[in-house]
C-alpha cells in the first residue's frame, strides 16, 4: 500500500514522498529509523480520503490564539533567566486548550529525556504551524531562542489581525444572505401554502406568476428532505474529495478564477509565503530550507503547487527573483522587490515589507467587493420580497375586479 509521507530532514528541510508499506504504523516506524521527523504520514488515494472520514478525523490543529500565549509565557520565562526545561515545567499545565496542555507535556517529558525542543514539536506534525519547529531549531542552533519566539509570536500576531479583519468584514454580508435565506424559508413553508389554500377554497383563477411562485414554494416544501440530504452528501463528498492532493488543487484552483475574489485568495498565499520565508531567514535558517518550509506552508494548494520548484531553483544557482518569474503567480512589484532585497543583502527585510503591501492590497480590495455586495444584496432581498408580495396579492386584485364586475 503506498503512502504520502511529509517529513523533516535534520538540516531543517521538509519533502514530501511516497512510501510503501503494510499500514502507517510500520511506515512511520521506517522513516523515523532513517533520523527523520514525521510530520505526516497517510493512505494515498479517495478512497483512502472516505476511510479517514468513516474511521475518524486526524486530530485537529491546535487554536492558534491559544499557541501565541505559550509563546508569549515561553519568552516571558526564558527572559528572566528560567531553564527551558523549568519553563516547561511551569507552563505544562497552563494551556487552556487540553490538546496544547497534552503537547506541552509531551514534549517537557521528551526534552527532560534529553531530545532538542524542536525535535520534540515536530513529532506533532501538522497539529502545529508548519513555521514552529523550524523556528525553534534555528533559534537552537543560534542560540537566540528568545529573540527567534519574539518574531514567531509577531508573525503569529499578524496571521491572527489578517484574519480578523477579513472575517469581520465578511459579517454583515453573511448577515443578509442569512435573512433573505430566512425570509425564503417563511414564505415558502408557511405564507405561501396557506394563502394558496384560500384560493383554491374561493375557485379562483390564479395568475401565472401566483402559480409558479406557488408550485416552486410547494416543491422546496415537498423535496426538502431530498434537499437537504443531496446538499449534506454532496458537501461531505467534496470534502473528501477535497482533503486529496489532486482534489484540493483543483478546488484551490477555482478559487484563484472566482471573480473579485481570485485576486483576493492569491495575495493572502503570496502574502503567507512572504512572511513565513521572512521570519525563517530572519532567524538564521539558510535561504533553500526556508524555500522548503516556506512554500510548505502556503495554505492555497494551486499556488503551492506553482511555488514549489523555487528551492530547487535556487539551489542551483538561480536567483529567487529570476526563479518567481517562471512561477506564473507572483507580479512584477513583488518580484522587482524582492531583486532589491537580494541585491542589498535585506531579503527578510524587503520580504516583511512585500507582505505588508500585499496585506493591504487584500485589505482594499475586500473593502471595494463589499462596497458593491451590500447594496446588491439589499437590491436582490428587496425584489425576492416584491416577487413574493405580488405574487400573494396579485389574486387579490383579480378577486375584487370580479366582485365589481
Amino acid at each position: 500500500m503506498e503512502f504520502d509521507c511529509r517529513v523533516g530532514t535534520p538540516e531543517g528541510q521538509v519533502l514530501e514522498r511516497v512510501y510503501e508499506g503494510e499500514d502507517l504504523i510500520s511506515v512511520k516506524g521506517e522513516l523515523e529509523k532513517e533520523g527523520l521527523f514525521v510530520f505526516e504520514v497517510r493512505p494515498r488515494g479517495f478512497l483512502a480520503g472516505l476511510s479517514r472520514w468513516f474511521g475518524g478525523r486526524t486530530k485537529r490543529k491546535l487554536p492558534i490564539r491559544e499557541l501565541l500565549v505559550f509563546n508569549q509565557e515561553l519568552v516571558a520565562l526564558l527572559r528572566s533567566g528560567l531553564p527551558l526545561l523549568q519553563s516547561l515545567d511551569l507552563l505544562k499545565d497552563r494551556p487552556k486548550d487540553p490538546g496544547l496542555r497534552e503537547v506541552v507535556g509531551e514534549v517537557r517529558d521528551r526534552v527532560k529525556g534529553g531530545e532538542a525542543m524542536s525535535e520534540a514539536f515536530a513529532s506533532f506534525g501538522e497539529r502545529l504551524p508548519a513555521l514552529f519547529a523550524p523556528t525553534l531549531q534555528a533559534g537552537e542552533r543560534s542560540g537566540e531562542l528568545e529573540s527567534v519566539l519574539k518574531r514567531f509570536i509577531r508573525y503569529q500576531r499578524l496571521v491572527l489581525d489578517t484574519r480578523k479583519r477579513v472575517i469581520s468584514s465578511l459579517m454583515y454580508p453573511l448577515a443578509l444572505i442569512s435573512l433573505s435565506l430566512i425570509l425564503i424559508l417563511v414564505m415558502t413553508g408557511y405564507v405561501l401554502p396557506n394563502f394558496s389554500d384560500f384560493f383554491q377554497g374561493l375557485g379562483a383563477e390564479l395568475p401565472l406568476l401566483t402559480r409558479v411562485v406557488m408550485n416552486v414554494a410547494n416543491f422546496l416544501r415537498l423535496s426538502a428532505v431530498w434537499l437537504v440530504g443531496g446538499a449534506i452528501l454532496l458537501l461531505g463528498l467534496t470534502r473528501q474529495w477535497g482533503g486529496t492532493d489532486s482534489g484540493r488543487r483543483v478546488i484551490d484552483g477555482w478559487k484563484l478564477r472566482v471573480p473579485f475574489l481570485g485576486k483576493v485568495f492569491e495575495r493572502m498565499a503570496l502574502s503567507e509565503f512572504c512572511r513565513s520565508l521572512s521570519t525563517l531567514l530572519a532567524g538564521g535558517i539558510p535561504i533553500v530550507p526556508s524555500l522548503e518550509t516556506s512554500v510548505s506552508a502556503v495554505g492555497n494548494a494551486a499556488v503551492r503547487s506553482r511555488l514549489r520548484p523555487l528551492p530547487g531553483a535556487v539551489r542551483e544557482g538561480v536567483s529567487m527573483a529570476d526563479a518567481l518569474k517562471t512561477s506564473a503567480v507572483a507580479e512584477d512589484l513583488m518580484i522587482d522587490m524582492v531583486h532589491v532585497g537580494e541585491t542589498t543583502g535585506a531579503l527578510d527585510q524587503m520580504l516583511t515589507d512585500v507582505s505588508d503591501f500585499l496585506d493591504e492590497e487584500v485589505e482594499t480590495r475586500m473593502e471595494r467587493i463589499l462596497g458593491l455586495i451590500e447594496p446588491a444584496m439589499l437590491v436582490i432581498m428587496a425584489a425576492l420580497v416584491a416577487v413574493l408580495l405580488v405574487a400573494v396579492y396579485l389574486p387579490m386584485y383579480s378577486l375584487l375586479g370580479n366582485l365589481s364586475v
